[in-house]
């Protein structure tokens, strides 16, 4: 029987995949003010591993990123996009017998609510553009919908996720809890899933994907969204799973080094309260990019990202252009693990 390892976000990177915007996307009329903050993230990657972009057109991207096209670090590949949303349309990694796996699910534009007819094919496209490694395989995962913002993975055994996003219509709505828990240990060679009953943020289209709630710093340790302002519409359900994480155990039966994340202060767009976190960072090679909101609190979030993740620099990125499509930086990019890429 083949074991199957799901590597933890921190595990060395061959590569982060972005997927651009342009004027087809639903930024067409804001790509002035969302740009900057792809060409910041793109910057950071760029210090410390390849950066994987997927466009429709290389040279108007070489354009934007200026200077810092450097292709000894620079992978484009041009296709087709609905939209930039790496993270829940990309491939995502896995290691079968110590072999390199990619693996392809069905995204279906999160249950349906947008365009994904593109999207959807970008991580097969890749494959037969010879962009991974050539030992790496992929697998169809067709019928099963999974977006990898859903899914949180300790790189030992253990995946946390949301039952609301899980249990949502247009997705995998035909199995039970059951069923789908046997799935997800049976994909990613789990011994368990745990699963947050509660938790949302307001202006989120995903049905609360946990990468905007609740995430593994290292085995032992989860970073999460605390909301002590009583009068937050966020307050009950957010301290209802605080005393959700406090129950959880490590394997070894420990509870779990909990660091809170401030809630990020209120932002609107339009009269909506966008879902500004500051858990949605991204860990790549070396350090941890973290959305920023042009607030006090942003302090306050990397200095408490830092005792999670003492040996990597974090790093702020302006995210406030991002979460005006409802989105934030983890949401943006998908990383895969060293082996994954032809290095």
């Amino acid at each position: 029987m083949s074991r199957i390892v799901f590597p933890a976000e921190w595990h060395p990177q061959s590569a982060v995949q972005l997927t651009w915007p342009h004027r087809d996307t639903d930024w067409g009329p804001m790509l002035e003010e969302v740009i900057p903050c792809f060409v910041a993230i793109a910057k950071e990657v760029m210090k410390r591993e390849k950066l994987l972009i997927v466009c429709p057109d290389e040279a108007e991207v070489r354009r934007q990123l200026g200077g810092m096209a450097d292709d000894r670090r620079l992978i484009f590949r041009e296709m087709e996009t609905n939209d930039t949303w790496a993270r829940d349309h990309g491939g995502i990694s896995v290691f079968e017998d110590g072999a390199p796996v990619i693996y392809d699910f069905v995204f279906n534009g999160w249950g349906m609510k947008f365009a994904a007819c593109h999207d959807n094919l970008i991580t097969r496209r890749l494959f037969r553009s010879g962009t991974f490694a050539k030992e790496a395989r992929t697998v169809n995962m067709q019928p099963f919908v999974l977006e990898g913002g859903s899914i949180e993975s300790d790189g030992c055994g253990t995946l946390l996720a949301t039952a609301e996003c899980f249990a949502s219509v247009n997705r995998n709505e035909y199995l039970n809890r059951e069923q789908l828990e046997y799935h997800l240990k049976d994909f990613f060679g789990l011994e368990r899933v745990l699963w947050l009953e509660n938790g949302y943020l307001a202006g989120d289209d995903t049905d609360s994907h946990v990468d905007t709630l609740a995430r593994f710093c290292d085995e032992r340790t989860i970073a999460y969204v605390q909301c002590p302002d009583t009068d937050d519409e966020h307050f009950s359900e957010l301290q209802a799973m605080e005393e959700e994480l406090k129950v959880f155990r490590t394997l070894a039966g420990q509870p779990y080094r909990l660091i809170p994340l401030p809630m990020a202060d209120r932002v609107t767009w339009n009269g909506e309260r966008l879902p500004a976190t500051y858990v949605n960072f991204l860990i790549i090679n070396g350090a941890v990019l973290m959305p920023c909101y042009g607030s006090e609190k942003d302090d306050l979030a990397g200095a408490a990202l830092q005792t999670a993740f003492p040996d990597r620099e974090i790093v702020g990125i302006d995210c406030l252009p991002l979460i005006r499509q409802h989105g934030s930086l983890h949401c943006a990019a998908m990383q895969y693990p060293k082996g994954m890429m032809n290095d």
